[in-house]
């Protein structure tokens, strides 16, 4: 009798089909990108054929992984809207919310346990990543983000605008010699991973697209921005919170003092009609008051 083959090596095909990386599925389903590459290889010494083909730009489904993936892509939703409507008959309510790990460590997560007090039947899965999200797809309820507010097809909702600030070494930067923000595309720039600050900053301030807001080094974290431009490779784009400390020590200066746009914020982003649920209505009011008492 041939054995059943394993629940997770067929949630694993079905998140690397989605996605197209063993990354990405691999933080999707919270596990190593080895974890990922060993249930795949399981998977396909079972059913005794490839099921990816793998590429530069990542994995794609062969013929046979493109006519097993919708079937198990659905079931596996019905499995979740099964579990979510035990859940809610149970009075338990669970809401997935997705922000970039810096500001779910400096801003979110310490001010949860006022939500849980205040809501103890909702459950809340924090996806700390700065990858782009699609929120049908990765069963997304909330997606903190921060930008210029414009997100196509869904709804928005702005909490506040974190003053971020050009920091670099002293050593790098003359002083009185950056006027603008046009004038920081003259040094190198350093970004944030998915390099979104810089272009979004100088469009707000009103500088025209530019290729230079592109090009630097990119980190996965504000921290190592920091770290970065205290050691001279470039300016960063930090939240003025997270560069006190060093701008009061010397370490970095602050190189253009300017007013913040209006527009460049974080915003609570969610699908359409999703505000209607009871716990993503209570989340969105507890947030928007949190954000409202933030300085």
């Amino acid at each position: 009798m041939t054995s059943a083959i394993p629940l997770q090596a067929l949630r694993t095909f079905v998140e690397v089909g989605q996605r197209g990386s063993i990354k990405a599925a691999a933080q999707a389903l919270h596990v190593t990108s080895g974890a990922i590459s060993q249930q795949i290889r399981l998977l396909e010494e079972r059913v005794g054929m490839p099921l990816f083909t793998r590429e530069r730009q990542g994995l794609r489904l062969t013929q046979a992984g493109v006519e097993l993936h919708p079937s198990l892509l659905q079931a596996f939703g019905q499995i979740d809207q099964a579990m979510a409507e035990l859940a809610a008959r149970h009075g338990q309510q669970t809401l997935t919310i997705s922000t970039v790990a810096t500001f779910a460590a400096s801003w979110l997560v310490p001010r949860l346990g006022g939500f849980k007090r205040a809501h103890p039947h909702i459950e809340i899965r924090v996806e700390a990543t700065s990858a782009l999200t699609d929120l049908r797809r990765d069963r997304v309820d909330i997606a903190l983000r921060h930008g210029l507010g414009d997100y196509p097809g869904l709804d928005s909702m702005r909490l506040m605008a974190p003053v971020l600030v050009p920091v670099a070494s002293p050593e790098h930067v003359a002083p009185g010699a950056i006027r603008s923000p046009a004038d920081c595309l003259d040094y190198p720039l350093l970004h944030d991973s998915d390099r979104a600050d810089w272009p979004l900053w100088l469009a707000a301030s009103g500088v025209a697209a530019d290729a230079r807001a592109q090009r630097g080094t990119a980190f996965e974290d504000d921290f190592l921005l920091i770290r970065a431009a205290e050691s001279g490779q470039g300016l960063a784009l930090v939240p003025q919170q997270y560069a006190q400390q060093e701008i009061a020590a010397g370490r970095l200066v602050q190189v253009l003092d300017k007013p913040w746009p209006a527009r460049f914020a974080y915003y609570a982003v969610t699908l359409p009609g999703a505000a209607a649920r009871s716990e993503v209505r209570a989340f969105l009011d507890w947030i928007a008051a949190e954000a409202a008492g933030t300085p």
